[in-house]
């Protein structure tokens, strides 16, 4: 980290640089218009940094958001940094070319996963209203980092709240539907109804295939919407309440937003 070279943050509300030794430049001059939210999933904030920093762990993020509300950046916004990994929304499947991301000190799924701290939600907020200022960021456009990858990431996690920040004009939200009992698709199906079902998940950003089989990819994107959009209940089963929040949500997209769905 020593050797890095250090830069002014782009945030106002960034307290420190620390610079990571893990970026590149975005693909073809490509812009950033996308916010992934992430959780560092490890036990203590100095390994997080050590790793989001340390050359040669191929990992970064443009800001580390600490419990207690301060913001670090360890990547300028016009870089390309190392956070999403294999991932795909709306299409695109260089999500580190088009996206800034952010990730939010909480130890996570594996070590305990504690409820995330008013100071810091109330400094992601901030944040990331100066980045959707400056980037021209739509709210449906803030994302986790669950959404761009999910057969491989949970965070960061059903007690994000996203309600809050969307509250704030951060992400895009509406109130999850009740859960009542009734038809549902679940793994193994394969039907009309599966196809219409990934059809209208695809129309929304998720990277799901068209083809009638709720397989185990579908599932593992029926969770990641659940885990973000309808908390109260994650078990990757499409039931009324899963189906009618994605379909309030799909109304709700200003006008030309959703995926063009192809079959595939």
């Amino acid at each position: 980290m020593a050797d890095a070279k250090t830069f002014t943050p782009d945030s106002s509300i960034a307290s420190d640089v620390i610079p990571s030794a893990n970026f590149g430049d975005r693909a073809n001059g490509r812009q950033p218009d996308m916010i992934v939210l992430h959780y560092t999933g490890m036990p203590d904030v100095e390994g997080a940094i050590t790793q989001l920093c340390t050359a040669g762990t191929e990992v970064s993020a443009h800001y580390i958001v600490l419990e207690d509300g301060r913001i670090v950046q360890c990547v300028p916004e016009s870089k390309r940094a190392w956070h999403a990994g294999v991932s795909a929304w709306a299409g695109d499947d260089d999500i580190n070319s088009c996206s800034i991301g952010v990730e939010i000190v909480n130890r996570g799924h594996d070590w305990g996963y504690p409820d995330f701290p008013l100071r810091q939600i109330a400094a992601v907020i901030a944040l990331c209203r100066g980045i959707m200022l400056r980037r021209k960021v739509v709210p449906h456009r803030v994302l986790g980092h669950s959404d761009v990858a999910p057969a491989r990431k949970k965070d960061p996690g059903e007690k994000f709240p996203w309600h809050s920040l969307a509250n704030s004009g951060v992400g895009h939200w509406v109130q999850p539907a009740p859960i009542v009992r009734g038809d549902a698709l679940q793994l193994g199906a394969i039907s009309d109804s599966v196809s219409n079902m990934q059809a209208a998940f695809r129309r929304y950003g998720y990277n799901i295939p068209t083809n009638g089989k709720f397989d185990g990819p579908t599932m593992e994107v029926v969770t990641a919407f659940q885990r973000h959009f309808r908390p109260e209940r994650i078990d990757g089963i499409a039931d009324r309440s899963t189906m009618a929040t994605l379909h309030a949500l799909l109304e709700s997209l200003p006008p030309d937003a959703a995926t063009v769905v192809t079959s595939s």
